[in-house]
């Protein structure tokens, strides 16, 4: 096998060509190219991220770009390894190819790339899975996020996977199931038609054959949004407000010059959904707080969505510690269930041989080594996840 030093300088030195021939050269250009993560039925690309130093069983945050977005421009402006460094977490970024679609949307609303266990939907989930694994993190801890179309997809995932995230965010996105065609695409992001809410909610429950417990959602906006209806966001909350059994209204409300933002509850008083609306801002990812950089569909509005979402999640440092400080101590009934394991087991002790194997691997293993590609497989068979 490669020694670890040579696969870093061989990657290092791809990096760089890349660097010399992109248009855009302020770009994170330390993402590293994810290979051999399964049948990848989509047809995509994906990049990855791990700060230095991260410990086993940090979370990992699954990052969507939006239309004519590459992975490495998105997080160069949404700031995200920026706060993977900071605080501690992986990253996933997968990425559209033109083949696929020509302005680099991913495919949220064809059926068969929005559907558990096929296309773009399982690609991605190969693709989580393949990093859980190899690189030890925390699958309790899995999110997703995404702007516009890359909303629409996380929406997507969160509706077809409940099972694998904690917790997701939609940006300037639409719920899922909400459109099937090209047409019905155009239409729903400019307000028309579409599905009522107990329809998006059956879409919800019909996706997969999950019960719950289910991920918590974060829902971001610009008021002033002429691409994608603002209406999309409260569809989305509508389409979620269902299985988290919460009222119409909000728990709690609050506004801030801009930044006004709907939360819902549940009984245990966790925050469950929540709607960030910001005033003025037209299709884009809401930035300011010092993290990411201004750049097409990236406003800065001095609001770091980014932060705030983490924050949302509870993967920031000072987020982790008042969840543990406030965790609920009333009845078992009243308190949120636990989440329940992915189909790979979480124990090394009690995971199959091939799956044990790879939390032994040090960090930035190169998935294309000989005899990698064969034990990732067995993985993602054993998980379902392949044939």
């Amino acid at each position: 096998m490669r020694k670890i030093s040579d696969t870093i300088a061989r990657l290092a030195a791809l990096q760089a060509r890349h660097a010399a021939h992109t248009a855009n050269h302020n770009v994170s250009h330390h993402l590293q190219t994810l290979t051999n993560f399964g049948a990848n039925p989509g047809a995509l690309g994906a990049k990855f991220c791990l700060p230095t130093d991260l410990p086993k069983g940090a979370p990992l945050v699954v990052v969507l770009h939006g239309c004519t977005q590459t992975a490495a421009a998105y997080d160069h402006h949404s700031g995200w390894s920026q706060l993977a460094a900071e605080t501690g977490f992986a990253l996933l970024f997968p990425e559209q190819q033109q083949a696929n679609n020509p302005n680099l949307c991913f495919n949220w609303f064809q059926p068969g790339d929005a559907k558990r266990g096929s296309g773009e939907a399982l690609s991605i989930r190969q693709m989580i899975e393949t990093v859980v694994i190899t690189h030890g993190l925390d699958r309790k801890r899995v999110f997703i996020t995404g702007l516009s179309a890359g909303g629409a997809m996380a929406a997507a995932m969160l509706a077809t996977y409940p099972d694998v995230f904690a917790g997701g965010a939609i940006i300037a996105g639409l719920p899922h199931g909400s459109a099937k065609t090209i047409p019905e695409a155009f239409d729903r992001m400019r307000g028309h038609g579409g599905p009522s809410e107990q329809d998006l909610q059956l879409a919800l429950r019909g996706a997969s054959d999950h019960r719950g417990p289910w991920p918590r959602i974060s829902i971001w906006h610009g008021a002033a949004d002429c691409t994608v209806s603002p209406s999309n966001a409260e569809a989305i909350a509508g389409q979620w407000r269902g299985v988290h059994r919460l009222e119409k209204a909000p728990t709690h409300l609050d506004a801030a010059g801009q930044h006004s933002k709907q939360v819902w509850h549940d009984r245990a008083g966790e925050a469950m959904i929540e709607v960030n609306m910001i005033a003025g801002m037209g299709h884009g990812t809401p930035l300011g707080d010092g993290l990411g950089a201004p750049g097409p569909y990236m406003i800065e509005v001095g609001i770091s969505s980014t932060r705030k979402i983490a924050q949302f999640w509870g993967i920031t440092a000072a987020e982790e510690r008042a969840s543990r400080k406030s965790r609920p101590h009333g009845p078992a009934s009243q308190r949120p269930l636990p989440r329940s394991p992915a189909p790979a087991m979480e124990s090394a002790k009690t995971k199959p041989p091939h799956l044990a194997a790879l939390h032994e691997f040090p960090r930035h293993v190169e998935s294309g080594q000989p005899g990698v590609k064969k034990i990732i497989e067995d993985a993602l068979r054993a998980a379902g996840l392949m044939r």
